[in-house]
């Protein structure tokens, strides 16, 4: 009997007996999985070329499975009526999706968790065009690069889109406009690579239907296509470590939301085992268009490629820093903010390090700390010489993604992941009622100060973007306490005495951001 270990990928294959016109539409393949407990998992297969159909099952339970095949044409033999069994047994590795499981809502549905109850920090790189684009031999040098980072999550886009309109052999995921073709020849090429994603120990985040503009599928696809390529691109990757981004780049307010709410009820209304969300346009809220969709997850915003006063207003005062209280609770996640090295949109100018970082500690601070995504320009696009990425006039030079890859702000970003992850993150909340003072103003939200402490007072985080002072209410802290700063620049620490009184001050140790923070004893 086959052996698998627990939360790893088992992968069936079926040979039909006849050829089908168009097999995405011809006919279905279920597998039916029941687990040692008796509990019944009823998965998708899908067509991979020719007369072959596969199935991938993520097992999550220990001990004999057994598993049986039904074709809408139980004529075909090859692919109805199959079964066999298999073991499940424990993982030994040191993977951590393995080793802990996948990843769900927490208890309180504000953060992430593995299946064993273990937090999961969501810290992701927009590499949009890493999995369509990379060589295999440098993809492979990218994700090691990313683990060693601390990243644990690679955002990508599973189709063409208008930055990617074919592939190097000049094939895309699907042929047509109506009743569209498969191209499995494409997935093939894919396959390996969000494996890689998930063997080093990332979690992979594809972007199903990107919206924005042909060829994107979801600028013109009508809806019935647009469920038929998102079920089989689930029924491919579903058995991975994933997190599903449904809709990419698009604006799903009002009554365009309606549609996507179809398609994500149709997609995953009959599995629903891996956690959903939506990447909407820049400055868009749509959080309560999908808040009470059950395939819906949590809240995915972009915040977006702008510097002007509206765009950083709109991340620290608005929706992102005041909605988080609504009902029913979700995690809240920049998906895209500021990329580094990214033209501007109003001062033209390239996105700094620090600008990167002070959209990533804003992000994680202003709701219920969860997670956030990081960008670079030479990234997101893959550029494998330096040039402008396609489609995107306006939005600079992109650098070689393999210099991009050791940029300073993912340096900054490793030092964030250390920061982070030496509390107990998942216990922030915002709490701007902690500071005595807050600096920034409508009209000058580039000084908005951040602040997040624990439920019970043990734990407080404070951000500023510039040197200074920082008044804060320690009437609010339990004590005693220590406080320290963190150089997000350099990781370093400095000690900053102890909590005393009611209302502290506290001195930046130079002119330029700092976090601080206070553990108590």
């Amino acid at each position: 009997m086959e052996a698998v270990m627990l939360w790893t990928v088992l992968e069936l294959a079926f040979q039909s007996q006849r050829n089908y016109a168009n097999p995405l539409w011809d006919v279905t393949v279920k597998v039916q999985f029941v687990s040692p407990s008796g509990k019944r998992h009823i998965i998708d297969a899908f067509w991979d070329g020719e007369r072959i159909w596969k199935v991938r099952f993520c097992p999550n339970e220990l001990g004999k499975w057994s598993w049986r095949s039904e074709c809408s044409d139980s004529t075909d033999k090859g692919l109805h009526g199959k079964s066999g069994s298999f073991q499940c047994v424990p993982y030994k590795g040191d993977n951590p999706l393995y080793r802990h499981g996948v990843i769900k809502l927490s208890p309180n549905r504000r953060y992430f968790v593995h299946a064993d109850g273990t937090p999961f920090f969501w810290l992701a790189d927009t590499a949009w065009n890493g999995v369509l684009k990379a060589k295999p031999d440098d993809w492979e040098r990218y994700l090691q690069t990313r683990r060693e980072q601390g990243f644990t999550v690679v955002q990508f886009v599973s189709t063409q889109w208008r930055a990617f309109p074919h592939d190097e052999y000049g094939e895309t995921a699907f042929v047509g406009e109506r009743k569209i073709q498969i191209n499995p020849r494409f997935f093939q090429r894919l396959d390996k690579k969000v494996e890689a994603i998930n063997r080093y120990g990332l979690v992979a985040a594809p972007v199903i239907l990107w919206a924005l503009r042909k060829p994107s599928p979801a600028s013109f696809l009508p809806e019935e296509d647009l469920i038929q390529l998102a079920k089989y691109i689930v029924a491919r990757w579903g058995a991975y470590h994933v997190v599903w981004i449904l809709g990419g780049d698009g604006d799903y307010r009002g009554e365009r939301a309606e549609r996507w709410k179809r398609i994500g009820r149709a997609v995953f209304g009959d599995r629903h085992d891996r956690l959903v969300t939506m990447h909407s346009g820049g400055l868009q809220w749509v959080a309560d268009e999908f808040r009470r969709e059950e395939w819906f997850d949590f809240i995915g915003y972009q915040s977006g490629h702008g510097d002007s006063v509206n765009d950083l207003r709109w991340l620290v005062f608005g929706p992102p820093a005041q909605e988080w209280r609504k009902e029913p609770p979700r995690p809240i996640i920049n998906l895209e903010p500021n990329y580094e090295a990214h033209r501007a949109y109003q001062s033209r100018q390239p996105f700094t390090a620090f600008q990167v970082r002070r959209a990533l500690y804003w992000s994680l601070l202003i709701a219920p700390t969860a997670g956030v995504t990081y960008g670079h320009h030479g990234i997101w696009f893959w550029a494998e010489k330096p040039e402008e990425p396609l489609d995107h006039p306006g939005s600079g030079i992109a650098p070689v993604w393999s210099e991009a890859v050791q940029s300073e702000g993912a340096t900054c970003v490793k030092h964030l992941k250390n920061f982070f992850s030496s509390l107990q993150w998942w216990k922030l909340r915002p709490a701007p009622e902690l500071l005595l003072e807050q600096p920034a103003t409508p009209e000058q939200p580039h000084k908005f100060i951040a602040a997040a402490q624990s439920d019970d007072g043990t734990l407080a985080v404070v951000y500023t973007p510039e040197g200074g002072t920082i008044a804060l209410k320690t009437e609010l802290l339990k004590r005693p306490a220590t406080v320290k700063w963190f150089n997000p620049r350099t990781g370093e620490w400095q000690d900053a005495g102890k909590v005393t009184g009611n209302v502290q001050r506290f001195q930046t140790p130079d002119a330029n951001d700092w976090v601080l923070c206070i553990l108590s004893d």
